[in-house]
């Protein structure tokens, strides 16, 4: 195995009342949730004097597809250095890979599902 994840990209929640929930984030964890997303983004440093990167916390609405079936109430983001091998390694794995890849000025995401049916994300930043 060549390929593998390196660092939480993101863990998004599926709900109903997103202002709701935001603000019960915001007042009751401190977490500053940005009004026009509803999430908020986590900045870290890789290592000491290195640049940094970040993990985002995000809640979607109720009906949104992106989670992939609607019993999925949440779905996690994983970094990985390079998405097209790490695409690849799984499918030569077996594993269930959505063939759509997006491509944007955030970086590149995939999507696999797990043997329990929870799809996850994997995002190759930008460089």
């Amino acid at each position: 195995m060549a390929e593998r994840v390196q660092g939480l990209g993101g863990i998004f929640v599926r709900c109903r009342d997103r202002e709701g929930l935001a603000a019960w984030y915001r007042d009751m964890l401190g977490i500053p949730m940005d009004p026009a997303w509803f999430g908020h983004t986590f900045p870290w440093a890789e290592q000491a004097g290195a640049s940094t990167a970040s993990t985002v916390f995000s809640l979607f609405a109720e009906d949104t597809t992106y989670f992939g079936a609607q019993t999925n109430q949440a779905m996690i983001n994983f970094r990985v250095r390079d998405l097209d091998a790490m695409l690849a390694q799984l499918r030569a794995a077996g594993a269930s890979v959505d063939e759509r890849v997006e491509a944007s000025e955030y970086g590149k995401f995939g999507w696999v599902t797990d043997p329990e049916g929870n799809r996850v994300e994997l995002w190759e930043p930008p460089v």
